[in-house]
């Protein structure tokens, strides 16, 4: 009993022992004490970045969802991403029964002006073997510093040619615009999947196109687009709203607020315009949409967007890491916040939880409470702040298509195999048949044994195709086929979503609105309610 009562007093000694410490010790010099004592007294050795970099991210994770720190290989990374360019050769590519196969060839860029093709075969990247090499070890490899070149063998199927490709490598575009195309005389369609530095002159671009096919109305498709520079979305916002217009305020640390205005210069300011989002449309996105609903000049169709309302700073670090802090929270012009509540678990698993709650097939489950409710600046319609941008036409979504069977099957490649083997065969053929993509789009049908392919490579693969959904299931493989198909063939344009909105449903009713102007009128500036009599 004496020994128990000793060891009592000792441990209660060293924990008074600890709380006196405590109190006299800055942070700074107990968080300096802390990885002395670890590299002292631990049992195994661990180095002073392995420690920092473990406090850091403690210290990050007590912050919101969207401060990050980045180490400095992944902080260069970032900032090339967002540049919007890069220093390499111009094509997209993939490995397949061990070999390197080249699958789309970027208009105008060097291996385009080296003669390179889609299908080619590439069996060494300056002489070394490609066998058995990573994506991520390719890439490496092809891109490098502007002006150097790289030489590449190939293998071209169709005549069996082998010859070597002197290619030197320059800038090429690593496009924020995916697809841009006229839907028919009067419909143009705009696909935007990132803002990045290159955004604003890519829209400029885009727009300025289609309106010289005739374009007088426009479908802006931020479906799946997680934000990126604000810079750009406020530019975006430019082409389609007058100037001098609010995009958004930002309010920091000290409360001070900030203001972004439009400058006028944009490129397609009058026009009946469709903006589609869904539960994937993040930040910059959302800066943007909220700014053409708030001054009613599109109408937004798809469902609730993701809710980030929060900008970040990039704070550098001695060593070329970045701590990426939020900084200042931004509001929509009429005054609203879009950030969603990030305390929880469930604040990234955006669509099993949206989908559990019914959100995503029912607008009516959303409920917003009156302290979230706005109105717009110019019809004073009422829109809500707090959780993202709510539509003003709710699309439910195809749950099949988010099915578990399509998913898997994606996650494993197996329709990208199944339909380069059958491109890499039929390329020849499916081009004489075919001689562009109009052509294609309208009178080519997948073959329904190179569907079943697909379905006996999942079932080889431990993936049951269940019966329930079972035709449509296989109704929505043969379209991700076709636009594969299509993406592959023809350049100069993403052609896979062209495929893929032939059965979208926010892009179907998109593109009815804008052909039926009353009821798109009407979407923007509905009749008031009428009063009742006392």
């Amino acid at each position: 009993m004496m020994l128990l009562k000793k060891y009592v007093l000792v441990t209660l000694g060293l924990a008074g022992f600890s709380l006196s410490l405590q109190a006299q010790v800055n942070p700074k010099e107990k968080l300096w004490q802390t990885l002395k004592a670890i590299q002292g007294n631990y049992v195994d050795s661990l180095t002073d970045e392995t420690l920092v970099n473990a406090a850091i991210a403690g210290m990050m994770g007590e912050l919101d969802p969207h401060s990050r720190y980045f180490s400095s290989e992944e902080a260069a990374q970032m900032q090339e991403a967002m540049k919007g360019n890069f220093a390499g050769i111009g094509i997209q590519f993939m490995m397949q029964h061990d070999s390197l196969y080249v699958t789309q060839v970027v208009s105008g860029g060097p291996a385009d002006k080296a003669g390179l093709q889609a299908g080619d075969r590439i069996t060494a990247i300056d002489k070394a073997a490609v066998t058995g090499a990573t994506n991520f070890a390719i890439m490496k490899k092809i891109r490098g510093e502007k002006g150097t070149p790289v030489a590449l063998e190939i293998l071209r199927k169709s005549n069996g040619d082998k010859f070597t490709a002197e290619i030197v490598r320059d800038i090429v575009a690593d496009r924020s615009v995916k697809s841009a195309y006229m839907v028919n005389d009067k419909v143009g369609y705009i696909s935007l999947r990132l803002f990045s530095e290159t955004t604003r002159n890519e829209i400029d671009k885009a727009l300025m196109q289609l309106k010289s096919q005739g374009m007088k109305s426009l479908i802006l498709d931020l479906q799946g687009n997680g934000g990126g520079l604000v810079q750009a979305a406020i530019g975006v916002a430019d082409e389609f709203l007058p100037k001098d217009k609010l995009v958004f305020y930002s309010v920091g640390k000290d409360k001070g607020k900030d203001y972004y205005y439009t400058g006028g210069f944009g490129n397609f300011m009058e026009g009946n315009l469709v903006v589609l989002i869904d539960q994937y449309t993040a930040s910059a996105s959302e800066i943007l949409t909220g700014a053409l609903q708030d001054w009613d000049r599109a109408v937004i169709v798809g469902r609730r967007s993701f809710g980030k309302g929060l900008m970040q700073h990039p704070v550098p670090v001695f060593d070329g890491s970045v701590l990426e802090l939020t900084g200042a929270r931004y509001y929509t012009p009429s005054g609203r916040s879009i950030q969603k509540p990030y305390h929880g678990n469930h604040y990234t698993d955006n669509v099993q939880t949206r989908l559990a709650s019914g959100e995503l097939m029912h607008a009516s489950v959303v409920h917003f409470p009156d302290s979230l409710k706005y109105t717009t600046l110019t019809n004073k319609r009422t829109v809500f702040g707090g959780g993202g941008i709510m539509p003003d036409k709710f699309i439910p979504i195809d749950t099949v298509e988010y099915n578990g069977w399509l998913q898997e099957v994606s996650d494993h490649n197996l329709a990208g195999k199944i339909t380069f083997d059958y491109l890499d065969s039929n390329r020849a053929a499916l081009l004489s048949s075919y001689h562009d993509f109009k052509t294609f789009n309208q009178q080519y049908t997948v073959p329904d044994y190179l569907v079943q392919q697909v379905v006996g490579a999942a079932e080889k693969a431990g993936l049951q195709l269940q019966p329930g959904s079972k035709n449509r299931i296989i109704s929505l493989l043969s379209l991700e086929l076709k636009g594969q198909l299509a993406s592959q063939l023809f350049a100069g344009n993403d052609y896979y979503l062209q495929v893929l909105n032939t059965d979208n449903a926010s892009f179907q009713e998109a593109l009815q609105l804008l052909q039926q102007p009353e009821r798109y009128a009407q979407e923007l500036n509905p009749a008031p309610a009428k009063k009742g009599k006392k």
